[in-house]
């Protein structure tokens, strides 16, 4: 008779992790994760630097403070953006950084303006929006090739009379069209056409397509480390807030044995 505790249990999967990778949730959100993130992180990038650089440029006035504020009040915005992004797609719960006004120091815009320059939390925001661009580009072409020419490999069968009807050749070609030694003979490439070929075809674009979701996740990595590391809440502040828990627990305990 099964207990309560063999029912919670979850039942181990016949198919291994390898095989059913590519047919997984997570495998298609960490994709969205990388498609969606390089157009953000253009928007990202283009605001940032416009922002700095003008700001940069107009420190010799006044109106350059207030424009580096404004930037940097962006970058977190963005950060809010990404936070999301990442507890959404890649189930990383990052928590929220400490705000401005817990380092303003009197009421005021002007006031609150140093504060946000003051804060290093600004300041890392900024440099995920600079360093996340040439990654993001980077994590999406090597995703969405890898993931269209597995995919389309794998289909290859199902797809290759394209090629005789519409295009005028019996099948994908492998190899270039050139001129033998002598530059006189014509040669061409070999076409996919055999059903051996064909087989051979989707035998690859399968095994292709087994490991794309490892390069993914791979690459969906190293965006899990930089949003931890760069948009979090900075480690005085984390330390601040447990002791802070600590010290409302101790007080807590010490009521209750004073009640008692």
């Amino acid at each position: 008779m099964a207990t309560a505790s063999d029912i919670a249990r979850p039942r181990p999967h016949r198919v291994p992790g390898a095989l059913r990778a590519p047919f997984e949730g997570r495998a298609w959100r960490e994709l969205l994760h990388v498609v969606t993130g390089l157009p953000l992180a253009s928007v990202y990038f283009a605001g940032a630097v416009a922002m700095l650089s003008a700001g940069a440029g107009l420190l010799i006035t006044f109106l350059g403070v207030p424009v580096l504020a404004a930037g940097l009040m962006g970058c977190r915005a963005a950060g809010w953006v990404e936070r999301g992004r990442a507890r959404a797609l890649l189930d990383v719960d990052v928590a929220e950084p400490e705000p401005v006004r817990t380092l303003q120091r009197r009421p005021g815009l002007m006031p609150w303006v140093g504060a946000l320059l003051r804060s290093g939390v600004s300041w890392r925001h900024l440099l995920y929006t600079v360093l996340h661009f040439p990654w993001a580009v980077f994590s999406f072409v090597v995703s969405v090739v890898l993931w269209s020419v597995s995919l389309g490999l794998t289909l290859y069968p199902a797809w290759q009379w394209v090629f005789p009807r519409h295009l005028g050749r019996p099948g994908m070609q492998v190899g270039p069209d050139g001129l033998t030694a002598n530059s006189t003979t014509q040669i061409g490439g070999t076409y996919l056409e055999s059903p051996p070929e064909l087989a051979l075809t989707a035998a690859a674009g399968l095994a292709l397509l087994l490991v794309t979701p490892w390069i993914v996740r791979g690459l969906t990595q190293v965006d899990r480390l930089m949003v931890l590391g760069l948009l979090g809440p900075s480690p005085l502040a984390t330390r601040v807030r447990e002791l802070e828990s600590d010290r409302g627990s101790v007080a807590d305990t010490a009521a209750a044995d004073l009640r008692r």
